[in-house]
């Protein structure tokens, strides 16, 4: 893509309205999707399209393109996006959009697909601990049947209405009658030509060939609540698959996925971290102030006397917010005693001064050599 003109593959000038891409679009996708097009480059050809929609179809990358020239993030593998996953099983892409619009159950000559309501559809938003603690609101890009606003969701044409079906008169069942050696053998089945509605449409919309909804790329703000868990899901209304005919449409459920923090564990509303103290801090107690979740948080663990390694201290209402609440929970501090691993010889003085006034053995010879270094220190 990188020597082929964007405009020109969607076959529109560059001053070309939000609009005329999309219909555009739209009007290429349909004569070049493998499942109509059956030429050895369709498929090539289809990826194009739909990249170059990618590009034009969003205002910040357009505008790079016109500005450089270049595809943004061609460099690092091609349009990123947040992660998602269908609930329906795996990525669904504009690819799959296309091969359930163009065999949606809707008859091209004339029939009309069961009036039903769209599916939901999932999709998953990775935050850090940092967004998850403070809220968030991030826009998302996804794939979907949208109502065609054409038809405004009807699937009717200039001047097309609804009729009785010729094939099950209305019914939208068909009756089968079978010899077998028992006898005839007579079943029901749904009506093809009008998928079981029992109308059949005169003149169906030529933009959504009568389903009354077409594919497009949806943008969408999602708000995440501060205090949002791994897991936890949001479900935003009517912003799912589009029904079929002006039916309701099904809800995007977002899936909020928190990524490890290098610092905090999270349990519930309560965070642990391990911080690090002195043995002299341990001995004799310190206020240490390490970084809280929160922006240029500050908390102060208050370490008592007499600390002890892997020692827990619980400092309230620092933890993460409460979901839709003013309330913390609580940070517990993991103490980890340190012991310094070379000491000055007027350190190591006081130090064996001390232990022996507290009655303990240590070992006072050394080495001539570490004498001799603490002589030059």
């Amino acid at each position: 893509m990188a020597d082929k003109d964007l405009y020109e593959v969607l076959g529109v000038s560059k001053n070309a309205t939000d609009d005329e891409i999309k219909k555009a679009f739209r009007n290429k996708a349909r004569h070049l999707h493998p499942d109509v097009n059956k030429e050895p480059d369709a498929e090539e050809k289809f990826k194009e399209l739909n990249e170059a929609y990618d590009v034009l179809s969003d205002p910040q990358k357009r505008s790079a393109y016109d500005r450089f020239g270049t595809i943004p993030g061609a460099a690092s593998g091609g349009p990123q996006y947040v992660d998602f996953d269908d609930l329906f099983g795996g990525g669904f892409g504009m690819g799959d959009l296309f091969s359930t619009f163009f065999g949606g159950g809707g008859s091209r000559g004339g029939g009309r697909p069961v009036s039903r309501e769209g599916r939901d559809m999932g999709r998953s938003l990775r935050l850090t601990l940092e967004e998850a603690a403070t809220g968030i609101k991030r826009e998302i890009v996804y794939d979907r049947l949208t109502p065609c606003e054409e038809c405004e969701g009807s699937g009717l044409g200039p001047g097309g209405q609804e009729i009785e079906c010729t094939e099950c008169h209305g019914s939208g069942r068909v009756v089968t009658v079978q010899q077998t050696f028992l006898g005839a053998m007579q079943s029901a089945s749904t009506c093809t030509k009008c998928g079981g509605t029992g109308k059949s449409v005169s003149n169906p919309c030529p933009e959504c060939d009568g389903q009354g909804r077409v594919p497009d790329r949806q943008r969408l703000t999602v708000e995440v609540p501060a205090g949002i868990r791994d897991g936890q899901q949001l479900r935003l209304r009517g912003f799912g698959e589009a029904g079929m005919n002006g039916a309701a449409a099904g809800d995007l459920i977002v899936s909020c996925r928190i990524e490890p923090h290098e610092l905090f564990e999270r349990d519930g509303d309560d965070l642990h971290a391990r911080i690090n103290v002195s043995m002299f801090q341990a001995a004799l107690g310190a206020q240490i102030y390490v970084q809280g979740i929160m922006p240029d948080e500050e908390v102060m663990v208050k370490i008592p006397e007499g600390c002890q390694n892997d020692q827990i201290i619980r400092v309230k209402e620092k933890g993460m917010p409460k979901l839709r609440s003013t309330a913390r929970g609580d940070l517990y501090a993991h103490v980890t005693v340190t012991v310094p691993k070379k000491l000055k010889r007027k350190q190591r003085e006081a130090l064996e001064k001390i232990a022996a006034e507290m009655g303990e053995s240590v070992n006072p010879e050394r080495p001539a050599w570490q004498k001799l270094r603490d002589a030059f220190n």
